[in-house]
């Protein structure tokens, strides 16, 4: 007799902690995809929400942001920061900070003031007066950090008290006014159009050459190269920018002063930070201070270099504060030290050092300028203001610890 087995159609099932753990492994992957895409397009990033925040305050002010005249304001206004957070990104990125330049700013300033109008000195001889005297100031801040190791935290926060106490002593707590119309023009002049156009394709050739050089030194050493069509669209969109940038400059009155050294300085703080052994050193130590110094790079000199060089850019703001305010102000300059600082975190330099770039702070001083520009329009109250500053800033040092962004 033929016995029929029947095998029960049970079925196989995997074990729940497979599951459970495959589950987990994709989630932290895809976590992990999406920091990644965050880090590498931080600054586009940042540029959309700009983009967004111009539209809702055009909307909400009906067009009167996005005139011509508010958008020369706006770049005007960013152009201080912009000076100071072009000098903060290297002191951050070499793993220190700098407290003290907002004091800094407002004695500079002060006494470019008072040179000019006690002293009628020429304007050339002020602002180089007013120069070497913030590079000093600012060596005096590196020696103390890098020589006597005192943490820059103490060195430039005894600083900002005491430079503030020196601003009101030489003014004696009064405004220094009238500065000559010399000093004035300094901030408050333009770039004639015709020359604006000239900049325009300058600084379209050098951009375009630039990146076409930097593809070619990729290839050379055979290094990984994007393809040529999204370098094409980058460019593109660079140029379609600043033709859109200087269009919208022209419309008004040209391009102000302190906007086009600001792009100088943009340009100059590039170099030295990409294309010179100064700025690899910079990022070097902000990357491993340790390891830098055993490799024999000068540590102490490079940090009394990049605290004097934040000096010279405080000296250049506090002549451009006192040009654009007519005047020496003994409180111009309170809390600019916050705003440079949170200008360069925002822009996406990491507070622990050893990644960041000046285009990035110069894009986050720009979000600084919208919102104060943009508030100030809606009538905003001035707690408020500080309340959203603040929220964002805490925002962007918690994207970068979660995106570890670490270069």
């Amino acid at each position: 007799m033929r016995r029929i087995m029947t095998i029960p159609n049970t079925p196989v099932s995997s074990p729940p902690h497979f599951t459970a753990g495959m589950a987990q492994r994709v989630k932290l992957l895809d976590t992990a995809h999406i920091r990644r895409a965050f880090a590498r397009y931080k600054t586009l990033a940042l540029l959309i929400a700009i983009a967004i925040l111009w539209g809702v305050f055009s909307h909400f002010t009906d067009g009167d942001f996005l005139t011509a005249r508010n958008f020369s304001n706006l770049l005007r206004q960013m152009s201080i920061t912009g000076m100071l957070a072009c000098g903060m990104v290297f002191v951050i990125i070499s793993g220190e900070i700098d407290l003290s330049v907002g004091s800094m700013l407002g004695l500079l300033g002060g006494l470019a003031a008072i040179l000019d109008v006690s002293f009628h000195m020429p304007l050339v001889l002020n602002v180089l007066i007013i120069i070497v005297a913030g590079a000093a100031i600012g060596a005096f801040n590196g020696y103390w950090v890098a020589y006597l190791r005192i943490p820059s935290f103490i060195v430039t926060l005894a600083g900002l008290l005491a430079l503030r106490g020196i601003l009101l002593g030489i003014t004696g707590g009064a405004t220094i006014a009238p500065v000559s119309p010399h000093l004035v023009a300094v901030a408050q002049d333009y770039l004639p159009p015709l020359f604006g156009r000239g900049l325009e394709i300058v600084i379209l050739g050098i951009l375009a050459a630039s990146a076409f050089q930097s593809r070619a030194n990729r290839t050379r050493y055979n290094l990984a190269t994007a393809p040529l069509w999204l370098d094409i669209v980058k460019l593109a969109g660079s140029a379609a920018a600043i033709v859109a940038l200087f269009a919208a400059l022209d419309a008004y009155r040209g391009v102000p002063l302190p906007v086009l050294a600001m792009l100088f300085f943009l340009a100059i703080f590039t170099v030295l930070a990409q294309r010179t052994t100064f700025g690899r050193r910079i990022y070097a130590i902000g990357g491993n201070l340790e390891a830098t110094r055993l490799s024999g790079v000068n540590v102490k000199l490079v940090k009394l270099s990049v605290f004097s060089l934040m000096g010279v850019m405080a000296a250049l703001a506090g002549i451009s504060t006192t040009a654009r305010l007519a005047a020496g102000s003994p409180s111009a300059g309170s809390l600019q030290e916050l705003d440079a600082i949170a200008a360069c975190i925002i822009g996406g330099t990491s507070m622990r050092g050893g990644a960041g770039t000046v285009f990035g702070a110069l894009i986050g001083a720009l979000m600084m300028a919208t919102l104060d520009n943009g508030m100030s329009m809606l009538g905003v109250e001035a707690y408020w203001q500080m309340i959203v500053k603040g929220t964002i800033l805490l925002a962007a040092v918690w994207l970068d610890v979660v995106t570890n962004t670490k270069e």
